[in-house]
């Protein structure tokens, strides 16, 4: 199509291109003036073209008009959760997740009157049951319901399995056994300020614990039909989350198909918590609206938006339905359902596309060497490292090089935020007994926001 609208134009190579860019310079080095790193250790070119591009490392097609608008829902009340959820599809929600915390919660209440064989149904549990699971055969075993087990999640989280690393795999693979699939949360390495090559490569080492672990546990005929779900977090460096979601695909099929399993993972997108503040808190809503935006161009399957006021409210009707209804804005007004891979062709995209998947699977081959995920979280290496980039990346908030504004950019003296806390917004301390070092998640505002909450 290129060549039919503009074959009356010359070609211009990427050799006359920076010529030209340098002839403007007037002498200052096109390196230094033009160049950046970003801490992925990756050098940003002031623009790209084809003549350096690599061929893409995406080789299928994807339709962005297939991802869904979701709910999420704390289950307290089972009737109340289920009325909300109702209502919640009836004012565009397309899916649905639950978080549900106690064994006492019937998911046949829960989802009454609730077409889940038609609505994909997500379901976290906040214990290992395997029991629990059995008892609810019949909805586990729909293909739209997807249960999130992660028993590796829970040892970074909190350092400690559910109950010991013996009884948390039998029950772990009982569950695997019944629904034929396993969950992967990344969110937890974003928010915990891991940049995007150590999220791609610890996802990627993480789901490769379980497929080491479940090769010869599950029978070849299921392999073609077993599911992952990838919980990524998404943040506000637009391009390069585009890029990262890509990679995660690309870096999925690549290991999946070494173990026979279903190389096809469902993206379940969420915006980052680390770069949310309670000041100006107007302001999430710009940030989660461009992280669904590369959320959608990354072709993520599902994007449950965060409340603006997530981080210091409880839950509310109001503030689920601004979230919601960004989406429904982004779909509906903006038409971002009617473009089919928006990003294919886009060189800057392809390119960092590429490059985030090689450093990526350079990084997994390095932990994989070095005894696998679990044993680098026993030595302390994961966390050593994902520390390493939070502080660089905190330092370069604190220097203002990273900038959110209404918190040290342009903080307006007049906001006042002490008496709208519901919901303690800060890392919290708790000394216990663990077997390894948790990865704690915190967000970069937090010692300028308890600084200010001092003098109001």
């Amino acid at each position: 199509m290129t060549k039919s609208l503009f074959n009356e134009f010359p070609e211009v190579s990427s050799k006359e291109w920076k010529q030209k860019i340098q002839a403007d310079l007037k002498g200052a080095d096109y390196n230094d003036t033009l160049i950046w790193k970003t801490n992925e250790g990756i050098d940003v070119k002031p623009f790209y073209h084809s003549d350096f591009s690599q061929d893409s490392v995406l080789n299928d097609s994807r339709t962005n008009s297939n991802w869904k608008i979701c709910q999420s829902i704390y289950v307290q009340h089972i009737e109340k959760s289920n009325t909300k959820a109702k209502d919640a599809l009836n004012r565009g929600a397309e899916s649905l997740k639950f978080i549900i915390p106690s064994p006492d919660i019937s998911l046949r209440d829960l989802l009454q009157d609730i077409d889940f064989k038609s609505i994909e149904i997500y379901l976290q549990l906040l214990f290992l049951d395997s029991e629990y699971v059995k008892k609810f055969a019949d909805i586990f075993q729909n293909k739209k319901v997807h249960l999130e087990t992660d028993i590796i999640d829970k040892l970074c989280e909190t350092g400690n399995w559910h109950q010991n690393l013996s009884n948390d795999h039998e029950q772990f693979n009982s569950i695997v056994k019944e629904v034929n699939s396993v969950s992967v949360n990344t969110m937890l390495y974003q928010n915990a300020g891991a940049n995007m090559v150590q999220q791609l490569a610890y996802g990627l080492a993480h789901v490769n614990e379980y497929f080491n672990h479940l090769d010869t546990k599950i029978d070849s005929s299921k392999k073609s039909t077993f599911q992952v779900v990838f919980q990524v977090a998404v943040g506000s460096n637009y391009f390069f989350e585009i890029a990262k979601l890509r990679a995660f695909r690309v870096l999925y099929k690549t290991l999946a198909k070494e173990y026979g399993f279903n190389t096809n993972c469902l993206i379940f997108a969420q915006p980052s918590k680390r770069n949310k503040t309670i000041y100006d808190y107007n302001t999430n809503m710009l940030r989660t609206t461009t992280e669904c935006m590369s959320a959608i161009f990354g072709e993520a399957d599902v994007i449950n938006n965060l409340p603006y006021d997530a981080i210091y409210h409880k839950n509310n009707e109001f503030g689920d339905r601004i979230s919601r209804n960004q989406l429904l804005v982004l779909k509906h007004e903006s038409y971002f359902d009617k473009v089919s891979n928006p990003a294919d062709g886009a060189y800057y995209i392809e390119e960092l596309t590429n490059t985030l998947a090689e450093k990526a699977m350079i990084l997994f081959k390095d932990i994989e060497s070095n005894g696998g995920f679990l044993n680098m979280l026993k030595e302390g290496t994961v966390q050593r490292k994902i520390k390493e980039q939070a502080a660089k990346e905190q330092q370069d908030f604190d220097n203002g090089k990273i900038i959110l504004l209404g918190t040290n950019k342009h903080p307006n003296p007049n906001d006042i935020m002490g008496s709208e806390l519901e919901l303690f917004p800060f890392v919290k301390r708790d000394v216990r007994k663990t077997l390894i070092e948790p990865i704690i998640t915190s967000r970069l505002a937090e010692k300028s926001e308890q600084e200010r909450l001092k003098t109001e």
